[in-house]
């Protein structure tokens, strides 16, 4: 889809999602940054709240890490490079907030009476999600128990389907660009991280009975 100068903007229109990376970039290439902060929230918003609710466990705690994002997405996007994919780069905006978040000091000063501190309790009662759901859904529970970047890398692999060089970019710790090298050396690391997240979520499921180690071990 082309964007003509004069003509209706894509932040107008109902834009396919496989056109959007193409759209956002011409309108921030014409200095439209409002309308190309509307697309981006329309094309990629869901998934990424998505994303922080289950990094994050606890409502509260998603819905300031989306207005974080929201704020760095409008301040940050005159100077976005395009060096990566408009959908990487936001991703990676969406997991600084979940971190900044997860590391802020009202978080850690919480009672333990509030419930972001009892929400991982949740899934170690009598009552286990996966005693009383359908297998995949058993399989998300177990996830849930994980670390919070564990659930990331498992989100953007496993869900998200991204490729382990734009999951890179997405995990790297440095606002610095990457070399071609360095990019390389830090998806490999992630995709070793990615077996052991695997390991031990299997670790899980059989110690919560969800299957067996007979049955593990038969299939390998």
């Amino acid at each position: 889809m082309n964007v003509e100068p004069g003509g209706v903007s894509g932040a107008e229109v109902a834009v396919p999602r496989e056109q959007a990376e193409e759209v956002l970039h011409v309108l921030c290439t014409r200095g439209e940054y409002g309308k190309a902060v509307e697309l981006a929230m329309r094309t990629y918003g869901p998934e990424l709240r998505r994303l922080m609710a289950s990094v994050l466990h606890h409502p509260e705690l998603a819905k300031d890490a989306f207005g974080l994002f929201s704020e760095n997405l409008v301040k940050g996007l005159p100077g976005f490079r395009w060096e990566s994919s408009f959908r990487t780069w936001a991703y990676r905006l969406a997991r600084n907030a979940c971190y900044h978040q997860l590391h802020s000091p009202a978080l850690r000063e919480q009672p333990v009476s509030e419930p972001a501190a009892n929400e991982p309790q949740r899934h170690r009662t009598d009552t286990h999600p996966w005693q009383r759901t359908a297998v995949k859904e058993r399989f998300r529970a177990l996830r849930e128990q994980l670390e919070p970047q564990e659930r990331m890398l498992l989100m953007l692999r496993v869900d998200q389907r991204q490729p382990w060089t734009e999951i890179a970019r997405v995990m790297v710790e440095s606002d610095e660009p990457l070399t071609r090298e360095a990019l390389n050396r830090r998806a490999a690391a992630l995709r070793q991280q990615f077996q052991r997240v695997k390991a031990r979520l299997r670790a899980l499921a059989i110690e919560q009975g969800v299957i067996s180690a007979e049955k593990v071990e038969s299939a390998e």
